[in-house]
């Protein structure tokens, strides 16, 4: 029988502080989806959002927790009785709901609400306490602990305990903490805090010096028994504690890390790339146990060996993320029953509609290129997820580039269902194509970032096109794929708009405003 103490407990904040990232916003329906994933993959403690940020985050909550089956839902709230009301509203719907609740107690965050350290202690205890009284579940986070004065952390954290928290999570906010000082921290409050051994540690780990992943292992080996972790390690700044990377790390090196978890790793590649779809933000390709590289080999040595032996070069299998070892060659010949089974070896498990739907792009993709890669198609699957409204829509382009300026496109674009057709010119094609854009549909959206990866090798490769706009301080994404790196540009852009739409629609700014020029047909 497994010890208890072995078992180490995951816990996913991809939907509150994964979707802190700029940029990285999701809809209702997307957050939704998302929880469901995590709940069949196993994650013990889903962080579903901050029920007092918005009516949107509430609602999110609220019926994540109404969905879900397996999975503890959790809320973040601030250390007022407000946000833990509000908190526990959204979470209460779960059959196994959590509060957790937080407050900087390090000198420079103390120093925010200009609180002494007595002051600071009192609300602890009363907040902590409020939480208890609503919930069985109380977490509590002193924010930026591993910058805290040792002596006030273990007598905050012995306050928390006191009042009725059952974990303690320890963030490393900045991602400061170095893996030693990690394990210390941790070792040090379990000795030192009276009732340590009668709740659970948790550790909260940025990357903002590259160790998120080493500081939460070692906090692990420390006695730390919760991870808090995102997909993809998405999350504020350089990100968080990476899902896949500690999950992997104790299942390949159990020899010198002798615990378990209950995640199902072979649904971590389909939520990774679900995630990045969704949120926006691109897997990079040397990424561990995720990337495209991962299980990659271009050395001829490296071939050779793994030839011989896969051992030689990897030490965890492409089939233990979901990753199929078997290599449909996908191309203009091939059937729906091909892209099916190709499609469900790359983690995505398409309805009959959908799949109508998607072979028919893939046949156009295929008669545009010799052979279509695994990259191809996922970048096929993202293109066709990334609609989230169809207000705005790229009907026809046509662009004149050259050595002479100024470059110049002409576009039919329908808003609305009407069709409108503008030519504009511009430093670039991709720049008159937007211009092209904003003459159809105004706006003041700015320009954030527009960047274009290659999906494969060779001039008929597939441009995956990423842009992101901020208006107001709504932050969205878009993102297309196109063997015309312009057109796919043109739909990234439109895509990130159809999000703005949303958002506007959703916080009650969207005031039709914007008057739709009388252009010609």
């Amino acid at each position: 029988m497994t010890n208890p103490q072995d078992r180490v407990v995951i816990f996913d904040t991809t939907l509150r502080d994964g979707e802190q990232s700029p940029g990285a916003t999701m809809t209702h329906d997307e957050k939704l989806e998302i929880a469901q994933m995590l709940d069949e993959m196993g994650v013990d403690i889903i962080e579903a959002g901050f029920p007092i940020a918005s009516e949107g985050d509430f609602e999110a909550v609220r019926d994540i927790a109404e969905v879900t089956k397996h999975s503890v839902i959790c809320g973040l709230a601030r250390a007022n009785f407000k946000d833990i009301d509000r908190c526990w509203e959204a979470v209460r719907h779960s059959e196994r709901p959590r509060i957790h609740t937080f407050i900087g107690t390090s000198p420079l965050h103390r120093a925010i609400p200009n609180l002494t350290m007595d002051e600071m202690a009192d609300k602890i205890h009363e907040t902590v306490t409020h939480a208890r009284n609503l919930c069985d579940n109380v977490q509590w986070s002193p924010m930026d602990a591993t910058r805290t004065e040792h002596d006030y952390l273990c007598r905050v954290v012995e306050i928390a305990i006191k009042a009725g928290a059952t974990t303690i999570n320890i963030p490393d906010t900045v991602g400061y903490t170095a893996p030693r000082e990690s394990a210390d921290l941790i070792a040090m409050l379990l000795e030192r805090v009276p009732g340590a051994d009668e709740i659970i540690f948790a550790t909260h780990c940025h990357n903002d010096l590259g160790m998120a992943t080493a500081n939460a292992l070692a906090a692990v080996d420390a006695g730390a028994r919760q991870v808090e972790c995102t997909i993809n390690g998405l999350g504020e700044r350089a990100g968080n504690t990476a899902l896949e990377e500690v999950v992997m790390a104790l299942k390949v090196r159990n020899d010198i890390m002798p615990y378990t978890t209950g995640i199902d790793t072979t649904k971590i590649m389909n939520i990774s790339r679900r995630v990045a779809d969704v949120s926006g933000f691109q897997v990079q390709f040397n990424k561990a146990v995720v990337g495209k590289n991962a299980f990659a080999h271009e050395s001829g040595i490296h071939q050779d060996g793994m030839l011989k032996n896969p051992q030689n070069f990897e030490i965890m299998r492409p089939e233990d993320v979901g990753l199929s070892a078997t290599n449909l060659v996908m191309g203009k010949h091939s059937g729906r029953a091909a892209l099916r089974a190709k499609l469900h070896d790359l983690g995505y498990d398409l309805g009959d509609n959908q799949l109508k739907d998607v072979f028919v792009r893939f046949k156009e993709l295929a008669d545009r290129k010799k052979e279509v890669y695994d990259d191809d198609l996922i970048a096929l699957m993202r293109d066709a997820g990334s609609e989230v409204d169809d207000t705005l829509k790229v009907q026809f382009l046509r662009v004149i580039c050259g050595t002479q300026a100024p470059q110049s496109a002409d576009l039919v674009m329908s808003v609305e269902g009407v069709d409108h057709m503008v030519s504009a010119s511009g430093d670039g094609p991709v720049d008159a194509t937007f211009n092209a854009v904003k003459e159809i549909f105004p706006h003041n959206a700015h320009l954030k970032l527009y960047q274009v990866h290659a999906v494969t090798r060779g001039t008929d490769a597939q441009a995956t096109v990423t842009v992101r706009l901020e208006e107001d301080g709504r932050i969205v994404t878009g993102q297309s794929a196109d063997t015309d790196t312009v057109v796919a540009s043109a739909k990234a852009y439109v895509a990130a708009l159809n999000r703005l739409i949303v958002r506007r629609q959703k916080t009650g700014t969207d005031k039709k405003e914007i008057d739709y020029r009388d252009v010609v047909q």
